[in-house]
């Protein structure tokens, strides 16, 4: 099972990693891309072991809502609204505003 999720957590960093600067996408986004799309949690884990990892961009995912779930996973207070923000971003009370208009889609994008 370990290999499994090995497996799925690299598809999922090769799916972030084409994340545009100053985008976002949602942990379902991605699991729905990969054919998995009841695996959102998955991917929300494959992101927390990605810390190590600083070609993975996982401050650019966030829940369906826009809410930055995964932030207490970044070093210090507001590192993950602090890396959106400098992208051009626009984040309030750690949810991002106008996600329609940062949202990217890897099924629209991707193909």
């Amino acid at each position: 099972m370990a290999t499994d999720n090995q497996n799925f957590f690299e598809r999922v960093y090769a799916v972030a990693k084409q994340i545009p600067y100053g985008r976002v996408t949602s942990y379902g986004a991605i699991a729905k891309y990969l054919g998995a799309a009841r695996s959102a949690r998955m991917v929300g884990w494959a992101m927390n072991a990605s810390h190590l990892k600083e070609e993975i961009p996982a401050h650019r995912v966030v829940n369906r809502k826009g809410l930055l779930t995964g932030k207490h996973h970044f070093d210090g207070t507001n590192l993950m609204q602090q890396l959106l923000e400098n992208e051009g971003v626009v984040v309030i009370n750690n949810q991002i505003q106008n996600l329609e208009t940062y949202f990217w889609d890897p099924i629209e994008e991707l193909g």
